[in-house]
């Protein structure tokens, strides 16, 4: 009886021990490591090439009457391998992408888990609950630590009501405003290596916010969950009355995943898919009727078109002649923005300076479809304006003035991608917060804005290429991104004058069309005046020849806030783009992605030899090139470099 009672006390110990001690979990490659403690926390650590990065970070769901992870009793843990591949609806950056990790699962007393994910590029970790009833989260705890002082690039905001237009700031973690906080996502580096912060899979739960508590700690926050509103005139909602809670939810779901991609090689952030990877997968049976592609737009120069023998504005022969535009170069969709319905309010009447349903059937005779614009509030009260767009022949909505990310405002944007889905309708989001998945599972979302991006240059000259080299590396990297480019008017900062006659971009023509190569959406809009890309035929057969998807990408070179350049694949033919901040920049790349012993043509854009200050000022060259040879990029201040390759027949 001793004896047996004493095999039982060495077993419990050995259990005990066991569930005590660190659970280490390694990335394929073996680069990354998590160590998860399960304490009074449930807490995790993350190395990088054997050195620390993250110490101590934890996790914690606070219901009602439950804390999930304080105190936890750990009761089974599994560890498995995946390595699968799929292919996107909306390939942004590559046909196929490949979703290889090593995962984690923690089973706890209370009927909920944590699972973790080690990637080659980074870490990732998210709550299950497996509750039967509903339940009340009251708070969420997303503490992470880093093993020293970090750097952060971030969008700082005084308060949950944003446009998420906001520019990057950099500053040390210690000397950022503890009063405000920032959007994700959230880039921190320590002097040798970098990690991007974001979270994805988001569905009935509000979107995190980060707070700095120290020069290597931060803190999450959450909106509350809104429970009464009032007026707040055409546009928006304001919110009366809020829960002391950020979110009511079924009991039984897997709430979003909270990731960091780790690097040591700025190229890395802006070729990582993890939002892709974490994201529930496509739930569209069929999804032929989905065509990403390029669209004109009118607001951005207030439809104020010339060269036309007509009175131009928002009115049938403008728009008439947006289509012309949009179908002698090929491109699938024009814009029809604020101006062009009656009043904001009714989305079903158009202003009678046009004729909507004579508009859609002249597009169809060019095969040009119509994208139309709305107010958020103005769809929410007549939720019904899928079924009738529809019927009309529109190909798609932009949304626009959302401004908040609580729990109603969520689901608000689930519920619109299911709406508009089973209606056949595409969909971009305007006064958005940044993709966080639900564009994976409603490929029907192509895109969001939620940047500071050309429209900010009506008035304000905010959108410029030092805030532009940013964006490859933290908000575009987690998802599509409507800065809508395409400016004909390039000028340098100290050239730029506010217009909404001649709108201008800062930067120079070659950084402008860069974009196109560099700059990742579903829908890519072409923002300037159709005259002035009728009157320079070399700039305007460039962007409109340069895809919106992709077979593949490589970023071939970059720094964050300084530089990238980008090589991406469509069937035979390589787009090369590059852009740069207020420096110089030389740069010399690699041709190894062409296939050796194929002749290959080059067309290249680049900087002119004077515009360092005339920023208009660029060269086109046509040369032969082969696999092995190197490409020089020379960018002056705010400037660029374009080029396409393809294969050529010999002769």
């Amino acid at each position: 009886m001793k004896k047996q009672l004493l095999i039982t006390a060495l077993l419990l110990m050995g259990s005990l021990k066991l569930f005590s001690a660190d659970i280490d979990l390694s990335s394929p490659d073996k680069r990354i490591r998590i160590s998860v403690a399960v304490k009074e926390k449930i807490s995790y650590s993350v190395s990088f090439n054997g050195e620390a990065f993250l110490n101590h970070s934890y996790l914690q769901l606070n219901l009602e009457q439950l804390k999930l992870g304080a105190n936890a009793k750990l009761l089974k843990k599994t560890v498995s391998a995946v390595n699968t591949s799929s292919h996107p609806v909306v390939p942004l950056k590559n046909s196929t992408v490949k979703n290889q990790y090593n995962l984690l699962r923690l089973d706890f007393k209370g009927d909920f888990s944590v699972e973790f994910r080690a990637y080659n590029d980074g870490v990732a970790y998210r709550f299950i609950t497996n509750k039967k009833d509903s339940i009340t989260v009251m708070s969420e705890d997303v503490h992470i630590a880093f093993d020293s002082k970090v750097k952060a690039s971030y969008l700082e905001t005084g308060g949950f009501k944003t446009a998420y237009e906001i520019l990057y700031r950099q500053n040390d973690l210690d000397k950022v405003d503890k009063s405000k906080m920032s959007v994700l996502p959230i880039l921190f580096d320590n002097g040798k290596y970098k990690a991007l912060f974001s979270e994805a899979d988001l569905y009935d739960y509000p979107c995190l916010f980060v707070k700095a508590v120290n020069g290597q700690q931060i803190d999450a926050t959450f909106p509350k969950a809104p429970l009464a509103f009032g007026e707040d005139g055409d546009r928006s909602k304001k919110i009366l009355k809020e829960a002391d809670y950020i979110a009511k939810t079924t009991g039984k779901r897997s709430f979003p995943w909270r990731f960091l991609v780790i690097t040591d090689q700025d190229e890395q952030l802006a070729a990582n898919e993890m939002v892709y990877k974490l994201s529930t997968p496509n739930q569209l049976k069929d999804t032929r009727w989905i065509k990403p592609g390029q669209v004109t737009w009118e607001w951005w120069h207030n439809a104020y078109v010339y060269g036309v023998d007509f009175k131009s504005g928002y009115n049938q022969d403008t728009y008439k002649y947006y289509i012309d535009f949009a179908s002698k170069f090929g491109i699938p969709y024009i814009v029809m923005d604020e101006g062009w319905a009656k009043s904001t309010l009714n989305p079903f009447e158009p202003n009678p300076t046009i004729d909507l349903q004579k508009l859609i059937a002249y597009g169809k005779t060019k095969n040009v479809k119509i994208v139309l614009w709305f107010t958020w509030l103005a769809v929410e009260n007549n939720f019904n304006i899928f079924e009738t767009l529809e019927k009309w022949g529109i190909a798609g909505v932009k949304i626009d003035f959302m401004d908040r990310s609580d729990q109603w405002m969520v689901n608000y944007y689930t519920r619109v991608a299911r709406e508009a889905a089973k209606h056949h309708i595409l969909v971009d989001f305007h006064g958005a917060f940044k993709p966080a998945g639900l564009e994976v599972a409603y490929p029907n979302v192509l895109s969001y804005e939620g940047v500071v991006g050309m429209e900010q240059n009506i008035g304000g000259g905010l959108a410029t290429p030092n805030n532009n080299l940013f964006l490859p590396f933290l908000r575009n990297a987690v998802g599509p991104m409507d800065y809508t480019p395409g400016a004909m008017r390039s000028a340098h900062k100290q050239d730029y004058k506010p217009s909404w006659v001649n709108t201008m971009s800062i930067g120079t023509r070659a950084h402008q069309l860069a974009m196109y190569v560099v700059f990742e959406s579903g829908l890519q809009m072409l923002a300037d005046n159709p005259f002035n890309y009728l009157r320079e035929p070399e700039t305007t057969s460039f962007i409109t020849s340069v895809p919106v998807t992709w077979d593949e990408t490589k970023v071939l070179d970059g720094k964050v806030g300084e530089y990238i350049v980008k090589a991406k694949r469509k069937g035979e033919k390589w787009f090369i783009g590059a852009m740069g901040n207020d420096q110089n920049h030389d740069l010399k790349i690699e041709t190894s992605f062409l296939k050796p012993g194929v002749n290959y043509q080059i067309t290249l854009i680049q900087d002119g030899i004077n515009a360092d200050f005339q920023a208009m000022d660029f060269k086109r060259i046509v040369k032969p090139i082969k696999a092995g040879e190197n490409i020089e990029i020379k960018m002056v201040k705010d400037g660029g470099y374009v080029a396409v390759i393809e294969p050529v027949s010999k002769t």
